[in-house]
Formats: structure tokens, sequence, C-alpha cells
């Protein structure tokens, strides 16, 4: 194997699991080493330079960085970095004054954004400091599109909404609430520079089976029903309520029943309960508050007594494997079951809807009526029309829309400069050390089992009275902490010289891990089966440096190493250093790296 080649980008950045999974690559260790030393304010704007709604994803977010965390590794837990991205919201003081300014002057570029939501908002924020004049589009009167739509205020109070989607618009961008966009032919017409597309997958998937017609009445499509309960336009429901579907929208669903008159609110999924779509702790609030969760439950007919909707009957099916492995559903052999019902809430998928783009725009759609992209740059077959958000691939979450945004700022940007918005600028890497004695670092590098600790919650009596309590009351900064304490600081890496090592084998003795190891080179295959602990984890690399006297090399396992420093302690030539890297994403506004940020 050759010499592992630390300078580039994404070498050590997939060793910080929790910034490579997640889709905006923020920072996590470094944000929570500043909570963990009281700097909330400066963890919060580590989060919002990449991922820009910090309080609102730090209770909403879909968190693909938790099971990730290296902390899995020594213990069943994550480290709970959504909750810890809540406690720099909570308890920053006014930042303001830290965000970039409005551009005194306008570069005399329009860019128009269609909906109001974090895709969209997230391209403005990186545009209108640039001198773009940004309008943003949305038939809601306020912005935050699916964000103060379809999450419920007991998850996500309007007070946090109002406040990070203000530090949007605060930025010089144009707000046009209220004015839905009907026609992209028309847009066109009006002489945008760039029009970019983040409306979401605004339609629910219905289910056309016996009843449905006759029924309609107390039949809800599931977005469309939380939407007119954040307007306040739906106030109660029945008592007797059946949820379809298993993903975090029919956990909103049934939890906002509960709380809207529902006392015997029930989810029945056709999965089973593993392969439900709801994230796990979505799934543990709903049972939290009684509501059961039925599987392997497929809905036959909406029963009705003259059009009143008087239950559902569901067959019960189980999981098999076809010859080709392929799993399905077929039926159990067991009766039909019925389950009694006022109102039903039809959470079974989104589907994106576009019949405001004629099909003679010149924006082309695929087979599965989403828009076809160049998936790095995110520009539709219209060269000026980009996507983003829900409205790009389909449904997925906020973060992810995060991503889009950026993304497509920069593709607009490099447009609108005359320059090729294939070659994506790549971000800039630094490495520092944290040395700051013979056996002391800047960081707290003990490694403890400890396990991951609660967040506390409002009385369930109180919170099921109100739909506008919310839920979760988030970490004190007490527990903020102690759970901060139990990230390993996956970001500061162990890093080798060659030429200062004796090869004593002192840091294999000491590694806790066995991750080291000091062996005749050969090929990876073979390599990863002679090391002290054999390399399995083949998505993970090994670090190997040669150059040792001996003509051995040194190779290091990155899925298993703690970062504890055990090994740049105990080496007596200093040929282990144990140095932070920084990742810095390049945004629109320039096509080369941009200046380094000092660590903090």
């Amino acid at each position: 194997m050759k010499n592992t080649n630390i300078a580039a980008p994404d070498y050590f950045h997939k060793v910080v699991d929790c910034q490579w999974a997640c889709p905006a690559h923020t920072p996590v260790p470094e944000y929570i080493r500043l909570i963990a030393a009281g700097r909330y304010s400066d963890a919060y704007m580590v989060n919002w330079y990449s991922n820009v709604f910090p309080g609102i994803l730090g209770r909403t977010c879909d968190r693909p960085c938790e099971p990730a965390c290296r902390r899995v590794r020594v213990e069943d837990e994550p480290v709970a970095i959504c909750r810890l991205k809540r406690v720099a919201a909570d308890y920053k003081d006014d930042i303001t004054a830290r965000l970039p300014k409005p551009a005194q002057k306008k570069n005399g570029k329009r860019v128009a954004l269609v909906g109001g939501g974090p895709a969209s908002l997230t391209v403005a924020r990186d545009l209108a400091p640039l001198g773009y004049h940004c309008v943003v589009f949305d038939s809601d009167p306020k912005a935050g599109g699916m964000i103060r739509s379809q999450i419920p205020k007991f998850r996500l109070p309007d007070s946090v909404i109002d406040e990070e989607c203000g530090y949007i618009l605060g930025l010089g961008v144009e707000f046009r609430g209220g004015k839905r966009i009907d026609s992209m032919k028309a847009l066109l017409a009006e002489g945008w520079d760039a029009i970019f597309v983040g409306s979401g997958a605004p339609r629910g998937r219905d289910l056309d089976i016996p009843g449905r017609k006759e029924a309609a009445k107390n039949i809800h499509i599931g977005i469309d029903w939380l939407s007119s309960v954040s307007f306040g336009h739906v106030t109660k429901i029945g008592k007797r309520v059946i949820v379809l579907g298993g993903g975090n929208t029919a956990m909103d669903c049934c939890r906002s029943s509960r709380r809207l008159g529902g006392e015997e609110v029930q989810v029945v999924v056709r999965s089973g309960f593993e392969e439900m779509k709801a994230s796990p702790w979505e799934k543990e609030d709903a049972m939290h508050e009684g509501i059961p969760i039925h599987n392997f439950l497929v809905p036959k007919e909406f029963t009705h007594d003259n059009g009143k909707l008087t239950g559902i009957t569901f067959e019960k099916v189980k999981a098999e494997k076809d010859a080709k492995g392929r799993r399905k559903l077929v039926n159990a052999g067991e009766p039909d079951q019925h389950f009694p019902c006022d109102d039903v809430l039809v959470a079974v998928g989104q589907e994106n809807a576009f019949p405001w783009i004629e099909r003679d725009s010149g924006v082309e759609f695929n087979e599965w009526g989403l828009p076809k992209l160049d998936e790095k740059t995110f520009v539709s077959t219209h060269p000026k029309v980009f996507f983003g958000g829900d409205s790009a691939f389909g449904p997925k979450n906020i973060i992810w829309a995060v991503a889009h945004g950026h993304e497509a700022a920069v593709s607009i940007d490099k447009m609108l400069n005359g320059e090729d918005i294939a070659d994506r600028p790549l971000p800039a890497v630094a490495l520092m050390s944290q040395k700051m004695g013979i056996h002391e670092w800047s960081y707290d590098n003990e490694i403890d089992l400890d396990k991951r600790y609660k967040v506390p919650h409002r009385d369930l009596g109180v919170a099921l009275k109100d739909i506008k309590a919310e839920v979760e009351l988030g970490f004190d900064p007490q527990l903020a902490l102690a759970e901060a304490g139990r990230c390993l600081n996956c970001d500061v890496q162990t890093v080798f010289s060659a030429q200062l090592c004796i090869e004593c084998d002192a840091c294999v003795d000491i590694c806790p891990m066995d991750c080291i190891t000091f062996t005749q080179n050969g090929e990876e295959a073979e390599l990863r089966t002679r090391l002290t602990a054999p390399a399995r984890n083949l998505a993970q690399d090994l670090y190997v440096q040669d150059g040792l006297k001996t003509g051995r090399v040194m190779v290091k396992d990155e899925d298993v190493c703690l970062h504890c420093g055990l090994c740049a302690e105990r080496c007596p030539t200093g040929a282990w250093d144990m140095q932070k890297f920084l990742l810095d994403m390049t945004y629109a506004g320039t096509s080369c790296r941009p200046p380094h940020r000092s660590a903090a």
C-alpha cells in the first residue's frame, strides 16, 4: 500500500464519522467542545455557518450523524448530537451582530426562489450577501415552508421558526408571502437571471380502496391535515382515530390527534415495526403517549354506514422471500381484522406535484414525475432553472434540503459569473497540533464508559392538553456538559511521522483498541487480515506510513481508533501527534478555496 495522503480533503473528513454522515457536513465535535466550554454563541455560529437552522434542526433533524457516531464502538447509544445542537440555540446570546451584513450594493442579478422552505432559504442565505436580489415566493403568509406547515408546534414552536427564518430574510432577502406561482413559463418570461425551485413534495399519497369516496368526509390526507392543524383551520378530531402509515408524518399525525381530542388513537402499518420509516425516537415518543402501533396489516376497505365512516377492514400479512430472495408481503392465512374508528389519517407517503411547470417550458421530467437534474449541480434541463430539497429527488428531510441549497447556490453563483458550474470547488482543510505540554492536550481526551443522558420532557398530562406546548424541554447546561463529555473528539486526529519513529512499539502496547500495527507492507486485502486486530470494515480506510528504518510500515485502522491520544502520550520521540482537523466547505462567492477559519 502507498503512503496515505492526509492532505486530501476527504481522508480525515471520512474519519470524522458524524460530519461525514451529515449532508451539510457540520463540524460536530467542534461545536460540542464549544458547548462543553459554555461558549454557546460560538457553537451556534459554527452550526449556522453550515446547517443554517440550528434551533430548528436541534429539534427536528433526522439525525444521520448519530448512527455514524464513534461512541457506538464502545456503547449502545451515540452522543445526543441533535439535542446538543439545540443547547447552542437555547443558550446563545444575541448573535445578530455576527451575521453577514446585507449587501450595500446589488450586483444587478435577480434570483427567483419558488417555495419558502429550507432549500430556498439556504440558497437565499448564501446568495443575498453577495449582492444578488433574491425574491422568495410562497403561498403561505410566512416563511418556513414545510417546517412551519407540517411539523407540529409541540415539536417545533413558531418562535424558533420566526427567529431563524428572520435571520435569513434580514440579509436583504425579499419575501412575497401569499403569492402562489402558477406558471413556470410566465416566471421565465419575467426575465429572472436564475430560478430555484424548492417547493417540496406537497402532495400526500391517497388510498384507492372500497369506501374511500363514500366515507371521504372523515378520511384525511396526513400532510394536508397537519397543515390545517398548524394554521388553526382544524382544532378537533373524533375520539377514535386510525393513522395509516409508518413514517414520521404518521407519527406527527397520531400525536397531534391525541392533543385534539383523540382518545383511542392507533397507528397501522403494512410492514414490520423494524421496517417502519419513522425515526426510532419518533416511534418511542408515540408509544410513550399511549399510541399502539399495529404491524403487518394492509387496508382492504373503509367501512361506512350510508357515508358515515365506521372503520377499516385489514388483511393480515406476513413477510416472505421469493425465489430471487426479494422480500414481499403475502396473506398470513388469518381472518381479516376490523378496526372501528371515527376518523382516518392517511400518511402512506408523499409525492411531488408540478402542475404549474408546463411540459414545454424547457424543464424535462422523468418517468416518476421528478425533474431531470444533474445530481452535483442541481441544474435542470433548462440552464436557468435549478431544484433542491424534496422537489429535486423526492421526500427526504430538512438537513438534505440545506445541503441541496448550498450546492445550488454555488451553481447559480458560478453560472451568473460565467464559470463552469460542473467545476466544483474543493473544501479547505487544516491540521493543527493540540499539544500544550509533553502529556497535555488542548481538549479532553479521557475515555470513559458513559451512557447517554435522557432529555427532560414536559409532564404528559400537561403536554397532551395543549398542542402548542413543546414536549421536549431540552438539556440544561449541566446535562449538556455531561452529554458533551461523551464525544470522542473524532476530529482530533492521530498523525504519524515515520522520520521520528524508533520502532519501540510503545504505541502498540498502550493502544486500548489494538488498532496500530508495525508490519511488512502488502496488498490491502491481505494486509487487513494480519493486523494486530483484523480490519474488517472496508468502508473505513487504513492509515499507512512507510519510511521506517526497518522497512516496515505503520498501519492504523481508522475504524476502531477512539482518538484517546494514548499513543501520542506514550511515544518517547513525538512521532505521534494529536492534530485537530478542520474542514471548511466552499460556499457560493468564490471559485477557489476560502480562507482558513481559526480552530475554536
